[in-house]
């Protein structure tokens, strides 16, 4: 069993060039796929070396100690999901693919078999036919979860992004702001701006904001009284608020909640507000 072990091991090792040129000639002329037929030299060369390190993964599963196979197992996961996530490729695409690899694997091992037949007795080939196609599911499943984590890690990033671009703090002065609300706001943008705004006034060292209504068409009951919410809690950081820009369908939706806005300083526009309170000295 030993030598039959070291005897395939080494043949799997001399044939990953082969098994690799049998799987990228299986690649049709999927348009804009990165593991089309089509694809750029340069992008072949990268998928010709991720197969390789494929292919020692999945042999160091057949020979060696577990922790060994576990080890390229999770190297090789984050390798090709990383690719794979930055060429936009779908988990689909990657597992069909994968498959394919199987495939090739599996016909060099068999390719194997026919030269040594019979003398290899049928509990051995189904222990290494147990042993590779276990170590393929188990890639499968290491690059599903990679590829979950890190587009998560994408998206998170893009999302603060969002939520950055979302709620910006305009600075005009040392310690004055203007935070312009454009389009649409619902309860979780609204929960997000006074999630974000009262630690940036507090990290930018704001005393005084201008919350600029005017580029927002619609409000609701419950982000208007968030908003209330909001200047609550600037006022009690040590921030004064100004709402300016409040629309007439907006002011009559704070009178139908019954919010008071008499302690909170509005004005009809941004630019008036600005002249009342004397921070742009030169505007005619």
């Amino acid at each position: 069993m030993t030598d039959l072990n070291e005897e395939l091991h080494t043949y799997l090792e001399d044939s990953i060039a082969t098994i690799t040129d049998k799987w990228l000639a299986l690649r049709d002329q999927t348009k804009g796929s990165i593991y089309s037929a089509n694809a750029s030299k340069e992008t072949e060369q990268e998928l010709r070396e991720q197969n390789t390190i494929t292919n020692q993964t999945i042999i160091s599963s057949l020979f060696g100690d577990k922790s060994n196979f576990e080890k390229k197992k999770n190297e090789w996961a984050h390798v090709v999901a990383k690719s794979r996530v930055a060429t936009a490729t779908p988990i689909p695409d990657v597992l069909r693919a994968l498959s394919k690899v199987r495939k090739v694997f599996w016909q060099q091992v068999e390719h194997f078999l026919e030269m040594h037949k019979p003398a290899i007795p049928a509990h051995i080939v189904a222990d290494w036919s147990d042993t590779i196609h276990l170590a393929f599911d188990e890639l499968y499943i290491a690059f599903s979860e990679t590829y979950f984590k890190l587009m998560n890690d994408r998206l998170s990033a893009q999302q603060e992004l969002i939520n950055e671009l979302g709620s910006p703090i305009i600075k005009i002065t040392e310690t004055t702001g203007i935070l312009p609300m454009v389009g649409d706001i619902d309860t979780c943008r609204a929960q997000t701006i006074i999630e974000n705004v009262p630690a940036k006034c507090v990290r930018t060292g704001i005393t005084s904001l201008y919350i600029d209504l005017s580029g927002v068409a619609i409000i609701d009951t419950m982000v208007a009284n968030q908003i209330f919410q909001l200047t609550n809690i600037l006022n009690l950081l040590g921030t004064q608020t100004t709402i300016t820009g409040i629309r007439p369908e907006i002011a009559q939706t704070a009178v139908q909640l019954g919010i008071n806005f008499s302690k909170i300083n509005t004005s009809s526009s941004l630019l008036q507000a600005l002249k009342n309170r004397y921070v742009l000295q030169k505007i005619d």
